[in-house]
This record gives structure tokens, C-alpha cells and sequence, in this order.
């Protein structure tokens, strides 16, 4: 009975059948796979040496790389050769490749960012103007987050050909600047003193490196500062420049500091004189 049941013919191709044998082996084996790539998560995610987007670069490439082999190993389970099926379809695989270049240059392109860690999971990037939050990197693409909340799938080839800005790829704190312009009456020091004051007071940004205060130039109507600060929020590092200029503006005020705008004079001439 069961020496029937594990003969039972389930598919026939051409000379080839699949019995149900067959399919157990097969289902074991995906099972197997499965296991395996269980366990060689566990032990990459349990290692402290190494910091988290690392492991998941290291995983992923494992992980490709168990199921390539687990595909091949599958095929010659069901029965399939695959140095005659590779042989016998070369010249459709070149005429697949003409074809698919772009696609096989965005795998090549995430197997090197898997490698070489350059662009990270959690990392905030920069790339043709966009701002964005790395949220998963795949192998022909990468996700990414936006400041606006949208988000955007990346081919890798995109990371790879580009120039990219990484903001946090050493270090998570980046340096940011908020620029003010006060009368010409004022007194400068004073400025400088409530800027830096009102600055250390500012959530979100880092005691070190310390901010400071730079006098950058005499503008046209105002004398002209950069406040400059380092923050670990790269990615709503807006909200914060938002709520440092309003306590910047609420402290001028309070100290009579006055924040000018551009004026201009017009003069017209006598209508005997047109």
C-alpha cells in the first residue's frame, strides 16, 4: 500500500514522471531550506561584533545565495539536468541577457551594496535632490522613505551610477545650519550670545560637538549670522530648524532685536519735470 502510494505517478512531461516520492523529497528538502535559513539568521542577528544594517547585508546575500544553490539542487530532485538544459538553451539565455541588461545591472548593483555596505537599511541618503530613509534594500531594488512619507522604489543601478550623498554612513549625527538677519543697529555680540544660548536650549540637538555662531556677512539690510549645530534627527531635522527659529524669534523680540526686511525708496519727479 504505501510502496504504491509513494509510486503514484502525479505529472508526466515527454519520458519524465514525477511521482509522489518525488514530491515528498521535494517538500522536504523546501522545508529543509527553510531551517536552514531560520538558523542562519539566528546566529548572524546574535552576534553583538557586528551592528544591525550589517547583518542584514550579510544575511541577504547568504540567503540569495542558499536559494540559488537550493533551486539548482530542487531541479535535479524533479529530475532536470541541468547541464543539458543550460546547453540546450544558450542562445535563448544570450537573447534574454541583450534584452535584460538593465535588470541584471540592477542585481550586479545590489549584490555590490550588499557587499560593501556603502548604502545600509536606516541610513538617510541623498540622491538627485531627493532626501530619503533607506527602509529595504532587495537585490534588484531598494526602498526608500521621503521626508513627505512617501515611498519610493529605487533600481539599484540608480545607487550605484549616481552621485549619492550618505548622510549617516559613519556617523548618525550630521552638521546643519538656520541663517537670521538683524538690523544694523544691533549689537553684534549681544546676537551672537542669544543665538548660541537659544540654540543649547534646542531639543534634538547635540551638546558635541558644541554649536556655534558664525558672523557671515554685512547683506544689504541686515547683518547676517549662521547658526551651525549637529543632530542625530537627520531625517526631521526640518522640525527641528523650525522650532529653533521660532524660539530665535520669540527671543529677539524679547530683548528688542529687530529682524529687518528689504525696503526700497522710490522717487518720483515733479509733473512739470516729466
Amino acid at each position: 500500500m504505501i510502496h504504491e502510494f509513494l509510486n503514484y505517478e502525479i505529472l508526466k512531461v515527454g519520458s519524465r514522471v514525477i511521482y509522489m516520492v518525488t514530491l515528498l523529497k521535494l517538500l522536504l528538502f523546501i522545508f529543509s531550506v527553510i531551517f536552514v535559513l531560520f538558523i542562519v539568521k539566528k546566529a548572524i542577528y546574535r552576534s553583538n561584533r557586528i551592528d544591525t544594517p550589517k547583518k542584514y547585508s550579510i544575511f541577504n546575500l547568504l540567503k540569495y545565495l542558499i536559494l540559488v544553490i537550493a533551486a539548482s539542487m530542487g531541479m535535479q530532485i524533479v529530475g532536470f539536468d541541468l547541464s543539458v538544459l543550460l546547453a540546450g538553451s544558450a542562445a535563448l539565455l544570450v537573447g534574454i541577457g541583450l534584452g535584460l541588461q538593465h535588470i541584471f545591472s540592477d542585481f550586479v548593483s545590489g549584490i555590490l551594496i550588499l557587499l560593501e555596505s556603502t548604502v545600509k537599511v536606516g541610513d538617510i541618503i541623498e540622491i538627485n535632490g531627493l532626501v530619503s530613509q533607506v527602509v529595504e534594500i532587495k537585490l534588484r531594488t531598494t526602498t526608500v522613505l521621503t521626508r513627505e512619507d512617501k515611498y519610493i522604489i529605487l533600481p539599484n543601478s540608480d545607487l550605484t551610477r549616481n552621485q549619492l550623498i550618505n548622510w549617516t554612513h559613519d556617523n548618525i549625527s550630521s552638521r546643519f545650519e538656520v541663517q537670521v538677519g538683524v538690523d544694523y543697529s544691533s549689537d553684534v555680540n549681544e546676537v551672537m550670545r542669544i543665538l548660541y544660548e537659544v540654540t543649547l536650549t534646542q531639543e534634538g540637538i547635540e551638546k558635541e560637538p558644541k554649536p556655534f555662531v558664525r558672523f557671515i556677512n554685512f547683506g544689504d539690510s541686515s547683518l547676517d549670522f549662521l547658526v551651525i549645530f549637529w543632530s542625530e534627527e537627520v531625517f526631521r531635522v526640518h522640525n527641528i530648524k523650525s522650532e529653533l527659529r521660532v524660539k530665535i524669534f520669540n527671543a529677539f523680540r524679547e530683548h528688542k532685536i529687530s529682524i529687518p526686511f528689504p525696503q526700497r525708496v522710490i522717487h518720483f519727479k515733479k509733473d512739470e519735470e516729466i
